[in-house]
């Protein structure tokens, strides 16, 4: 029995021993902030690092059990359609500690201040999607997209309540894209608009994957009556959920069963006649879709994998810092301590990679960016999504591996849903093979790898990207699309490195090498690499 209340007591104090505050535990973040400029918003990331550790992390885990998870409740007491989603108390606990963040009021600053907000989105993401963390990114695009292309009616109207941080008064946006015979074929998708004689359009088809579906507004891909086919025929639209209080022409089929990210609601939508406005130019639909939607929410989720892969590494540290196993503590072993060392160089990388992004988009919209900065967020965007949702799965199941077989254990700990939700994360907004074409795509098109390179030159030298600049260069020339996964993981890994380049913290250093060592070497092993993981770990 003595052993028995040994062991349950070292669980009781890796428990207690967790971080209080998601910002204080987090030195990388801390260090990007301070040389970003945003001293004055260290206050509010301090604060809702507090809350997130907390109260937002409590109400993620209550609101993800099977009992409390949204359900479809379509119809009201007398049977009349309302198209509504039953949530737990929770979720709106959860929601009135998000948004009341400022993370979508810091919106209202133009040009918006990404760094930033991103940086509250990146502690809200440590309690894993947690039932706001896809809907904050879908407003973030209906935001940026009704700021960039709304008329003076539109913003009057929308944004407002868009931009408000007091949840309940709040409305929250969403994506609806994808169709069930086009997927990342967009050019592909059949859902109609036909205008009305006041102006206004009718929206009818199906959508078949609609994530935050309980939205205020949607924004919506269609097809004006008559439009080319294929992408360029694809115009852009405002659907708001309801019109004179009653749903607004369209259907829930049914609530999507997904894998992870359960407490958000994903469902089928078939709209018939839904009223909606024409955003923006018709004839720059799609453009405008991929500029200021999807490449937001690729950002969004690349912030959002680096989050859990770092959650994975506070909760596995503190385990092995008191597990005992054969005498001592688990994390005096070398394989732990080199696991724990690659879960920390990963979720570093991811986190440096998009924070670096973030800073140039806020460059790009206030005008001051080069043609190279442009360039190479263009590019970045789509390699660094890639790359941070693979760094990120790996992170987490190597976090479940030092947990061992609680790992596995849903009520254990955070893990096993964070799993489930970057594994969604990672095939939302564009699966690796999308991105890999649309990153070759740019090349032949744009030459957009000219000014992405000439970035990655300033801060690594030319020497130690020749290799992969000359695989990139055969990538174009043959146009081999099998080559492409492993030039683009590498540039991933480049984009992250270089956003280290800088940094002379030791440790930081150090997981950098670990970087370089296992993800753009093709033999990893060297002298020494005892020494570097010890110099990893301090």
């Amino acid at each position: 029995m003595k052993a028995v209340e040994e062991g349950r007591g070292a669980l009781s104090e890796w428990l207690a021993a967790q971080p209080k505050n998601f910002y204080d535990a987090d030195s990388l973040l801390r260090i990007l902030v301070e040389r970003a400029g945003l001293g004055d918003r260290i206050g509010a990331l301090e604060a809702f690092g507090a809350v997130a550790a907390g109260p937002l992390d409590a109400a993620a885990i209550e609101n993800n059990r099977p009992g409390n998870l949204p359900v479809l409740d379509s119809h009201d007491g007398i049977g009349r359609y309302v198209a509504r989603i039953m949530h737990h108390p929770s979720y709106h606990r959860a929601g009135k500690l998000i948004y009341g963040s400022g993370v979508m009021a810091a919106y209202a600053e133009i040009p918006n201040p990404h760094p930033f907000i991103l940086s509250l989105f990146y502690l809200s993401a440590h309690v894993g999607e947690g039932g706001h963390n896809c809907p904050l990114a879908c407003t973030a695009g209906a935001i940026r997209a009704l700021q960039t292309l709304g008329t003076d009616e539109q913003k009057a109207a929308w944004l407002p309540r868009l931009l408000t941080p007091v949840y309940g008064d709040h409305y929250a946006g969403a994506q609806f894209l994808t169709e069930v015979q086009g997927g990342s074929d967009v050019g592909a998708n059949a859902v109609v608009a036909e205008r009305q004689t006041d102006g206004s359009w009718h929206i009818a088809g199906e959508k078949w994957f609609c994530s935050s579906a309980d939205a205020d507004v949607f924004v919506v891909t269609a097809r004006p009556e008559g439009a080319a086919g294929g992408t360029k025929g694809l115009g852009l639209f405002l659907v708001p959920r309801e019109v004179g209080g009653e749903p607004n022409g369209f259907v829930l089929r049914r609530l999507k069963d997904k894998l992870g990210t359960r407490s958000m609601v994903t469902a089928e939508i078939d709209f018939e006649g839904a009223r909606a406005e024409q955003l923006g130019s018709l004839e720059h639909g799609f453009r405008n879709t991929m500029e200021l939607i999807i490449d937001t929410s690729r950002l969004y989720n690349a912030f959002g994998c680096a989050a859990m892969a770092h959650r994975a590494y506070l909760v596995a540290r503190g385990y092995a810092e008191h597990r005992r196993a054969f005498g001592e503590t688990i994390g005096r072993f070398p394989l732990v301590k080199e696991t724990l060392s690659m879960i920390r160089a990963d979720a570093e990388a991811a986190l440096a990679g998009s924070f670096w992004l973030a800073q140039i988009q806020q460059r790009v919209d206030g005008g001051e960016a080069s043609d190279d900065e442009a360039a190479f967020l263009r590019m970045g965007l789509n390699l660094n999504k890639v790359r941070t949702a693979s760094l990120s799965h790996d992170a987490v199941n190597r976090g479940i591996e030092i947990l061992g077989g609680n790992g596995t254990i849903e009520t254990f700990s955070v893990l096993p849903r964070l799993l489930r939700d970057n594994v969604v994360f990672e095939n939302w907004e564009g699966t690796h093979h999308t991105l890999r074409m649309q990153v070759l795509n740019d090349a032949l098109r744009l030459g957009l790898h000219e000014g992405f390179f000439a970035m990655l030159e300033k801060r690594l030298g030319s020497e130690r990207l020749r290799s992969d600049r000359q695989a990139f260069d055969l990538c174009l020339k043959e146009q081999d699309t099998l080559l492409l996964r492993r030039v683009c993981d590498h540039l991933g890994s480049w984009i992250h490195l270089a956003a280290l380049e800088d940094i002379d913290e030791p440790g930081i250093r150090a997981r950098a090498e670990l970087t370089t060592l296992r993800h753009l070497s093709e033999d990893p092993s060297r002298d020494g690499y005892g020494d570097l993981i010890e110099r990893c770990a301090s």
